[in-house]
């Protein structure tokens, strides 16, 4: 499991969007990323669809689910 909040693109509030991670200053919830990728989407796609959800913010989060995942198989 991904700890995000050592991930600076995105927040969770409990009580926004039921307490799920969201991308900072929005209410896009980061599932709707990996759903839209699973479906052949692009990054640039995704920020085209999603106002308000920045391409840096959205290469922030797929970096840090690469470092989180490159750091669990060097176990």
């Amino acid at each position: 499991m991904t700890n995000w909040k050592d991930c600076a693109a995105v927040e969770r509030t409990p009580g926004k969007v039921s307490g799920a991670w969201v991308f900072s200053g929005t209410r896009i919830p980061l599932f709707a990323l990996y759903e839209n990728l699973a479906s052949g989407a692009t990054v640039e796609d995704f920020v085209e669809w999603f106002p308000g959800v920045e391409e840096r913010q959205v290469r922030a989060v797929l970096e840090h689910e690469a470092n989180t995942l490159r750091t669990a198989l060097a176990r």
